[in-house]
């Protein structure tokens, strides 16, 4: 059986209108959703665009993680994930509280290696593995820093905050995401890094990408680039100004702003013809190839899906590209496909997503969302389709 036949973001969409006792004219009127396309995307006729999903969101003054059923709760369980986000949480909550005189924190050498191999263990897809340690290491971090009182103690805490943000971003947890990031920036503050409170607005504005608020967002991407000004001019500040510039190009792409959006990708590219391939900056992966990526994103987003698949005809993906970003890629080239009706492609593309970082692809919503569009037409795909489906959800109380 496959995994997402009664389940998809149309209808939750529908549910969610019924439960507001709402007419789908309604709903149209008050989303800015063209009404043929809103009945469609509830019917499963087509599949929900982000552009939609935000703005149903915002008219139904909803969180976007409620359309789009975040977090999955079964399947996280069955995976065992669901048990690593408590002590995540109340790691976060103990940051003010000084030293903790039970904890021993070992050398600042040895917890910032552990911190630089929580962001590999992330970007290299093994969520669980950066879930399952990250707890412990920001209660040791926090006594460290605050026994240390060191611009190094503050940012390698700092670092460790940032993981905790990539695991509840991945697994559905906007609000653990969003302590986290708080976080991120009071431990930044500490260390007093420009380039770091610049990488904090670029994440902060990442979590109102993804809750559809673009105008917040936006201002937050601004903000971004001001507070780099203050530091000294550095290839780890140029990278993060084109980081920061790829984020305001998809977040302007996903509001429907053709302009700002290729205006943030020609900036991108410029720095990135400076910088060259930088993936381990920060481990932002920023560089040309991922300007190209981000272009094909700003395409989908602008819903220019024919000319986003053309776009990754000339791309070439480094050998050293982390796994995470390279199941991202296929996640959205796998979206474009799917509207462009190259349906064996695009299943293609979320067995690639699968292939290079199977954890992170389980709780991609794109992921999901492409699986379920496709379902209706599972006849014309391989037999394998089912099967995926199967893996996306618990089946017979095992996941395959």
């Amino acid at each position: 059986m496959h995994a997402l036949p009664e389940d998809h973001t149309g209808v939750r969409m529908a549910r969610l209108r019924r439960e507001r006792h709402l007419t789908q004219r309604a709903v149209s009127e008050l989303s800015g959703i063209p009404y043929s396309t809103y009945t469609k995307t509830e019917q499963g006729v087509i599949a929900p665009t982000p552009h939609v999903v935000a703005a149903f969101a915002r008219g139904m003054n909803l969180e976007v993680a409620t359309v789009i059923g975040q977090p999955y709760v079964d399947e996280l369980r069955a995976d065992e994930l669901d048990i690593l986000i408590r002590p995540i949480r109340e790691a976060l909550d103990v940051y003010d509280l000084g030293a903790d005189p039970d904890v021993r924190p070992r050398r600042l050498e040895d917890l910032k290696a552990d911190a630089e191999g929580l962001l590999v263990s992330v970007r290299s897809g093994d969520i669980k593995q950066a879930a399952s340690n990250v707890a412990g290491l920001i209660e040791e971090g926090t006594t460290a820093a605050h026994s240390l009182n060191s611009t190094e103690g503050w940012l390698t805490l700092a670092s460790f905050y940032r993981t905790a943000y990539d695991v509840a971003a991945k697994l559905g947890f906007p609000d653990l995401a969003q302590l986290a990031l708080a976080r991120v920036d009071w431990a930044a503050q500490r260390g007093s890094d420009a380039v770091l409170g610049g990488l904090y607005q670029y994440l902060r504005a990442l979590s109102y990408l993804r809750e559809g608020k673009f105008a917040i967002g936006q201002r937050l991407i601004v903000r971004g680039l001001a507070t780099l000004e203050q530091a000294e001019a550095s290839r780890e500040r140029e990278v993060v100004a084109g980081q920061i510039h790829l984020g305001g190009a998809v977040m302007a792409g996903r509001a429907h702003d053709e302009a700002g959006a290729l205006s943030h990708l020609t900036q991108a590219e410029e720095i990135a013809g400076r910088t060259g391939e930088a993936v381990k900056v920060h481990y932002l992966t920023f560089g040309p190839t991922n300007v190209h990526v981000h272009r094909v994103s700003v395409l989908a987003e602008l819903d220019k899906y024919g000319e986003a698949v053309e776009a990754t005809e000339c791309l070439a993906i480094p050998e050293d590209w982390p796994k995470s970003r390279i199941s991202h890629h296929y996640a959205e080239l796998a979206r474009a496909q799917m509207w462009t009706n190259n349906l064996e492609d695009s299943f293609k593309s979320l067995l690639k997503a699968r292939k290079a970082a199977p954890q992170q692809a389980k709780y991609h919503p794109t992921v999901r969302e492409t699986y379920a569009s496709l379902e209706a037409a599972h006849r014309r795909l391989p037999e394998n389709f089912l099967s995926y489906g199967s893996w996306l959800s618990v089946a017979g109380g095992q996941v395959t």
